[in-house]
């Protein structure tokens, strides 16, 4: 019996064997093909709920089950899973396909598109009738035949292309170790982070200490360790991941992706891929994000080359450096930020106990939100580590079911991320609830300490459960609208904005407190938090545009005559760079979130939600950052209305205005 083929509340985890995961995407394929065929042969004439509605719905076991599958090759795959995603995903993306080329359904879109104006629809309605008339004009339906089987092709190619690429950043990263048995190599790491790495050997059955390029291993080596070759050694590899001419090197899907990207727009009428992309988003063209990007440099290139000589002096006068190279860029900014701030990692990590933490994003989401988060030990898991809530409203109704996954592991890929096993929506007077699911990589409890967390893990713990609150709250008809399916360049509000909460004093004295002695953390160091946000943002803000402009030269132009990836990142960075280049290393290799995850023509919108969180968060300060009235508004026009509206026209509800940048210049200190 294939636990997956029956229909399930919460995801089976225990019962699903691998060998369930192709039958099932099949067989659910099959079924939704039948769905998608009742509802071209009806007969009767194209109406809003036969057509528009019913496509919404159709396909939600197949929703499940590749929903169980993909988040599992996300956080907890293995070669065997990795197979199956390489076999099932060209099905998918033909399945994809077969619908919106499927020119007897485009038809009776069409036909419902065409007499919009003389229906009676509410906004949703709308929106939804807009989304699929474009779901299916946007990816060829109007095309000639010969056309139609040139996109089914790319589109195969791409889905493969992509998770090869993923894999080979997972391989490299798990490929690489840094053994060490002279404990005098680690000098400068503080003892839990010695720990750690002792624990790490031992696991694997070594003497000494392993550092791994996973970011709980390796960022606290870049910072701490005095060190300077290992450094070295450690940021090159980091660096050159999928970068080394052999069987795991990415340069060619990074073409081969860039180039049927272009090859795709232009088939469908678009200049680039970022002209095609945009045309769905806040920005809605490339010069406009250009002239976004460049706005934000003109502010803070000059305040990032202060910070930049501020740092080469620094690192001079304490320790003779010449030149500042990449390998001493976190090392030698958290040495001045502790001499300028009094403040470092280790002196605030007692004070945020991952179970602390939690329950603090959780106190915070009940203050402003009324939620009520109870965690439950009768929901099925995937892992061990994972942690499972039910979410209740004030008068207890279930709200959602969350899952925590909080530690890394040799199956999970880097990063942070939210992500559901289930979509919330609305069907014959049932309110559907979903199931959302957050996955980070925090450093692991060893045997003397619990887990704790530095101050940025913290925020990134609040800005995954910004993205689950989006899920969490949502409120919508249509699984199509719900939740995260909003523009690309809004999904981040919810995300960033919450990450504020963690540089209120308000907000830290409800969690923050010592994992020993309960103390709640010193006000003092509160306010260094305070004072130290703006440390380097200069710098910060440079390396993300640097990002935003790598992502926009990729997919803005013409990338048919690039033949050597290095050079091409080259030309991309050049009015960002302040560290001299490291010829072993390559970003756009390992650049997953561009080649691997969504974002291709969107890592511009990690800025571009900074400018609408800070001016949303001010909004907040202004009346308390407690403040039920604008807690509820941001619940009622943000976070339940998912992408059931223009997002500017809901952004506007909740503010009553469009965002102003002011809000964000100030906060980082380049006014």
């Amino acid at each position: 019996m294939n636990p997956l083929l029956s229909p399930f509340d919460t995801a089976p985890f225990s019962e699903i064997k691998n060998e369930h995961f192709m039958p099932a995407i099949t067989q659910a394929i099959a079924d939704a093909r039948a769905e998608i065929d009742a509802i071209t042969n009806n007969t009767e004439t194209p109406t809003f709920e036969n057509t528009i509605a019913a496509l919404d719905y159709s396909g939600y076991q197949l929703d499940r089950v590749s929903s169980v599958f993909f988040n599992l090759n996300s956080a907890e795959t293995n070669e065997e899973i990795q197979k199956i995603a390489q076999e099932a995903s060209p099905l998918l993306s033909e399945f994809g396909n077969d619908i919106t080329l499927n020119e007897a359904l485009f038809k009776r879109v069409k036909a419902v598109y065409d007499q919009k104006d003389s229906l009676t629809l509410t906004i949703e309605e709308q929106t939804l009738l807009d989304k699929k008339y474009k779901g299916f004009s946007r990816n060829g339906a109007n095309l000639p035949e010969d056309k139609k089987v040139r996109l089914r092709e790319i589109d195969a190619q791409l889905s493969k292309l992509s998770l090869k690429f993923g894999e080979n950043v997972l391989a490299e990263t798990n490929k690489f170790e840094l053994h060490i048995t002279d404990e005098a190599d680690l000098d400068g790491l503080p003892e839990g982070e010695k720990e750690a790495a002792a624990q790490m050997a031992k696991a694997k059955d070594k003497s000494g200490w392993l550092v791994t390029l996973d970011y709980p291993s390796y960022i606290p080596f870049m910072k701490y360790a005095t060190n300077r070759a290992l450094r070295k050694q450690l940021s090159l590899a980091f660096g050159s991941k999928a970068f080394h001419n052999d069987e795991l090197d990415n340069q060619n899907n990074v073409l081969e992706i860039a180039k049927l990207r272009f090859e795709r727009a232009n088939l469908l009428g678009y200049k680039t891929h970022a002209h095609f992309v945009l045309e769905e988003r806040m920005a809605q063209t490339p010069e406009k994000v250009h002239e976004f990007l460049n706005e934000l440099l003109e502010k803070a290139k000059p305040a990032a080359q202060n910070e930049f000589k501020q740092l080469e002096d620094f690192a001079k006068e304490l320790d003779g450096i010449d030149r500042l190279e990449k390998w001493d860029s976190a090392y030698y900014s958290e040495k001045l930020k502790q001499k300028l701030f009094d403040l470092d990692d280790e002196k605030l990590k007692p004070y945020f106990k991952l179970e602390n933490v939690i329950a603090g994003v959780f106190k915070v989401a009940e203050k402003l939100f009324d939620l009520q988060f109870e965690e439950v030990f009768d929901v099925d898991k995937y892992h061990e580590d994972v942690k499972t809530y039910r979410i209740y409203d004030a008068a207890k109704n279930f709200i959602a079911l969350f899952y925590a996954d909080f530690h890394p592991r040799s199956g999970k890929r880097g990063g942070a991320w939210m992500t559901s096993f289930k979509s919330q929506f609305v069907l014959e007077g049932e309110n559907v609830r979903p199931h959302i699911s957050n996955v980070c990589n925090f450093t692991k409890p060893t045997e003397s300490k619990p887990s704790l967390l530095t101050f940025n893990e913290v925020t990134t713990l609040f800005h995954e459960f910004g993205h689950g609150l989006h899920g969490i709250l949502a409120n919508t008809v249509y699984p199509g609208l719900s939740g995260t399916s909003v523009y690309w360049d809004f999904v981040e509000l919810p995300s960033q904005v919450l990450e504020n909460w963690c540089y209120q004093k308000e907000a830290l004295s409800l969690f923050a407190t010592h994992y020993k002695t309960g103390e709640v953390i010193p006000m003092e160091l509160v306010q260094k938090i305070k004072d130290s946000a703006t440390f380097q943002e200069g710098m910060q803000t440079l390396r993300q545009l640097s990002f935003g402009l790598l992502d926009m030269s990729w997919h803005g132009t013409d990338p048919t005559a690039v033949n050597d990836v290095k050079t091409y990142e080259e030309k991309a960075f050049a009015g960002t760079n302040l560290y001299p280049d490291t010829p072993e290393t390559c970003m756009s290799t390992s650049f997953s979130h561009i080649f691997q995850g969504g974002y291709s023509s969107g890592y511009y919108s990690y800025k571009w939600a900074e400018v609408l969180d800070a001016d949303a968060f001010a909004y907040f300060k202004e009346k308390g950052i407690f403040n039920k009235e604008v807690a509820t508004k941001f619940k009622d026009f943000v976070l339940s209305k998912g992408g059931t509206e223009n997002p500017m026209e809901l952004y506007k509800k909740f503010r009553g205005a469009e965002p102003k940048i002011e809000p964000l210049l100030e906060r980082a200190g380049l006014l």
